[in-house]
């Protein structure tokens, strides 16, 4: 198989032909090899290959899930395979290895993917682009030099040039959704509690993180959340699923939905008039589809959420990184930790529970005034971002001048409509639905009720169908590739 037919199959397409014994899963593993080596030079979305899982795959250590041989990357966080590196995009971790497996990597396995290497990632996966001093910066395949989005950028980029079908990602802000809207991609952050964190962790980022997949199909998201919402013992709580699988609503429509939408700013940043116009567009198409679709703002302050959030999302921040310099035997100062970092980390160890108990405590009350405001509707529909990708360098970690208090509003602003199902819980999806006249892809965002993932897959297969994205091509794609 040339590395041009490769990259035109999703997850789904590539494990048929496994099974189908038209391609092993070796074979399979040396085409993306092949893929990486063609345009990774200049996306550089992966920063290491596993050479023993091609030309040495042992393929009886593969699972019999849906996706068995399907290459797959990692994303450089968390450290969800035991002996292997997890350098968290960091100077301070570099060359680290994982001591333990997690559910989810457990759970990878099972599905059948050949985990292959690692995705970048910015630096503890703080930033919403993936730039960091350790690996550099990773493009959007659409426009060398235009930031792929975070903290899942090395991730969809590596699927949106076609390098793999299908990638892991984790949101504990956006982190799956903003690179799915800046590479065009289908980002799918499910509720809370549906993917386990453990076994060495209870929930993620204080229940606002979950771990998912990056792709290019709505199909291979639903497959994938049947081979992940498996809950595992000792689960904080387990939540509802449907009594079928959630492949099965990919051909289901919809029930008629109440659809509340806008896309007005929440923070101090206009949106593109373009993204505005392209949300709006997708408000009519589900009206036309027989939707209820009424526009209105939510009771929601960007701003004030994200400043407090430094006091949560940072709790403890300084021990953690206070462990992994004891264990490497390294020193916390400008040569280990980017600027941006280091001031977070000054911040942590100055601040204590008092602000982290208030920032939980206000954090409740948005969630539960957002939960009123959509008491009525079933579906939430909002821009994925503000605006397009931007060139590197705006908002990453290695910013010189600007201080922790300042950094999270400043940085999530072209971003900004993504954290509010962080904060609620809720299941979230980014869809390539529009392309701006830059060149460069509009996501359009879809939220729902908690545990209600099912409708999600629905609607999304139904604007799938309508406003199809596969045929799209970015410039710095595995079929541009010089032969």
């Amino acid at each position: 198989m040339d590395i041009a037919e490769y990259a035109g199959y999703d997850g789904l397409g590539l494990a048929e032909l496994v099974r189908n014994r038209q391609l092993s899963p070796r074979e399979l593993a040396q085409t993306a090899a092949r893929a990486i080596a063609a345009v990774n030079r200049t996306v550089n979305a992966v920063v290491e290959v596993y050479a023993d899982r091609i030309d040495r795959l042992d393929e009886t250590a593969l699972g019999n899930g849906p996706f068995r041989g399907v290459p797959f990357l990692i994303k450089d966080v968390g450290g969800h395979e035991a002996g292997r590196k997890i350098e968290f995009g960091s100077r301070l971790c570099e060359g680290m290895v994982a001591e333990h497996d997690t559910h989810v990597g457990e759970l990878f396995r099972a599905a059948g993917l050949n985990i292959i290497g690692r995705s970048n990632a910015p630096e503890y996966s703080i930033a919403g682009t993936t730039e960091n001093a350790l690996y550099g910066n990773t493009s959007t395949p659409w426009r060398a030099g235009y930031s792929a989005g975070g903290s899942t950028g090395g991730g969809m980029a590596a699927v949106a040039a076609g390098m793999v079908p299908i990638a892991h990602g984790s949101d504990i802000g956006g982190s799956i959704r903003i690179p799915a809207s800046w590479c065009g991609g289908v980002g799918l952050k499910p509720s809370r509690g549906r993917v386990s964190a453990g076994p060495l962790v209870d929930e993620g980022g204080w229940g606002l993180a979950m771990n998912f997949v990056q792709t290019r199909s709505v199909r291979d998201a639903a497959a994938m959340l049947d081979c992940l919402a498996v809950p595992q013992p000792g689960d904080p709580f387990v939540i509802p699923r449907p009594a079928q699988p959630y492949q099965s609503f990919l051909q289901t429509p919809a029930a008629k939905l109440r659809v509340v939408w806008s896309a007005k700013p929440v923070m101090q940043m206009a949106v593109d008039p373009e993204v505005a116009a392209a949300t709006e567009r997708t408000a009519r198409l589900l009206a036309d589809m027989g939707h209820v679709v009424n526009e209105a703002p939510p009771p929601y302050d960007g701003e004030e959420a994200n400043r407090r959030m430094l006091d949560l999302w940072f709790f403890g921040f300084d021990s953690w990184l206070d462990g992994f310099a004891a264990k490497l035997g390294r020193r916390i100062g400008p040569d280990t930790l980017e600027p941006v970092t280091l001031k977070i980390y000054e911040h942590a160890r100055r601040s204590g529970a008092p602000g982290f108990f208030a920032a939980r405590h206000y954090l409740n009350g948005v969630r539960r005034a957002l939960g009123r405001f959509l008491a009525d509707a079933d579906i939430w529909l909002t821009p994925t971002t503000a605006r397009v990708a931007e060139p590197h360098g705006r908002y990453n970690q290695g910013l010189p001048d600007i201080g922790a208090e300042d950094y999270l509003p400043f940085s999530d602003r072209p971003v900004q409509f993504t954290f509010p199902h962080n904060v609620m819980g809720t299941p979230a999806i980014s869809l390539p639905l529009f392309m701006h006249s830059s060149g460069l892809p509009i996501g359009i965002q879809l939220g729902a009720k908690p545990a209600q993932e099912h409708i999600l897959i629905q609607l999304a297969a139904a604007l799938e169908k309508a406003l199809p994205w596969a045929g799209r091509v970015p410039p710095l794609h595995v079929s541009r590739a010089p032969a």
